[in-house]
């Protein structure tokens, strides 16, 4: 992780200070260490600790004010977790390789943290083994997921990236296929359920550098030209305002970021509006390429992936057809943007 290279000798001494006293004191120094493992919300870590609610959310804060955790309100949960971008959370990284994690009490609650994500990870594969019949059914009829992601991780490129977002995340599999190209990634989902699973799913393959929110694809919390990639795999098929969608996506790309939309291309299967949500049989690539232009962006490179299904011994097209396209910021625009506040707008220079 980026924050194990930093050396206490680099932080100015008032936040040095500060930070130590927020860690002087035992339960915030364990909860500290819990953090540094994954995001936790209050009730993982009432049964870990075995404190009260309103104990650990003092410690909490305490924590917070100090700037060596963060937190987000996900629906009721509010979780926290130690940022590896921050300097905050670099400091707290760096105090952290000071302690013993030898020590008995700090194994314990390690030991109890995976029993915890171990029972929040059972639940939420119950709930994807409830859904897994209805994707199934619709993987059937596009070419393997496999070729898929081959196809997305050879549009997209070998990075290294620095900020990666996935838009409409589901089992985070997309953050999980291009872990090792980025050093900060955000998933973003409004199923709560899917983002449980997600959570536990890339916790359990310790890609702790991804991190998932529940966020509206139409107003996403993140900074104007902030990220190198945004992804939507599978979702625009989902929106009822797609065009919308593409346009959030871009504000939130800087001037040299890619935008990759996975999705069918134009089909007349209407079982899957009608009994899976979908809200457009598919798009073209004229309709893309129009929303990307109006949006700022300009579309780059696409890739068409049929499926051939066999019929009466021949093959045939008939199946779903999954196109890439991706693009970027149209160099005019680029070079006469730069980046400015928090969901701002682009400003002229």
């Amino acid at each position: 992780m980026e924050g194990s290279q930093w050396n206490i000798a680099e932080f100015k001494p008032e936040a040095l200070v500060a930070a130590l006293k927020a860690v002087a004191e035992p339960t915030r120094l364990r909860i500290l260490m819990l953090l540094k493992s994954g995001e936790l919300n209050v009730k993982d870590l009432t049964q870990i600790l075995g404190q009260s609610q309103p104990r650990l959310s003092r410690h909490l804060k305490l924590l917070t004010e100090a700037g060596l955790v963060e937190r987000f309100r996900e629906g009721s949960w509010v979780y926290f977790y130690v940022s590896d971008r921050t300097e905050g959370g670099k400091l707290a990284h760096a105090l952290m390789r000071m302690a013993d994690t030898s020590d008995a009490i700090l194994q314990l609650d390690a030991d109890r943290a995976i029993d915890i994500k171990a029972q929040r990870q059972a639940s939420s594969q119950e709930y994807f083994e409830t859904h897994a019949g209805d994707w199934d059914r619709i993987r059937a009829l596009h070419i393997p997921e496999q070729a898929v992601e081959q196809a997305m991780v050879d549009i997209i490129g070998p990075g290294p990236f620095d900020t990666f977002i996935d838009l409409g995340t589901g089992t985070g599999r997309i953050l999980q296929l291009f872990g090792d190209r980025f050093a900060y990634g955000v998933g973003f989902d409004v199923n709560q359920a899917m983002l449980s699973y997600a959570r536990s799913k890339l916790a359990s393959d310790g890609i702790l550098h991804a991190h998932l929110r529940h966020g509206d694809l139409y107003n996403i919390p993140l900074s104007t030209a902030e990220a190198d990639v945004v992804v939507m795999h599978q979702v625009l098929h989902f929106l009822s305002d797609p065009q919308r969608a593409i346009s959030e996506a871009a504000r939130v790309l800087k001037p040299t970021g890619q935008l990759l939309v996975v999705d069918f291309l134009p089909h007349e299967l209407e079982f899957l509006r009608d009994e899976h949500a979908h809200e457009r049989l598919g798009f073209s690539t004229a309709a893309i390429e129009d929303w990307c232009r109006d949006a700022g962006l300009e579309l780059k490179r696409t890739k068409a992936l049929p499926m051939a299904i066999k019929a009466k011994g021949h093959e045939t097209n008939d199946g779903l057809t999954v196109s890439l396209w991706c693009a970027e910021r149209a160099p005019a625009i680029a070079a006469g943007m730069r980046p400015v506040g928090s969901n701002a707008e682009l400003e002229e220079i």
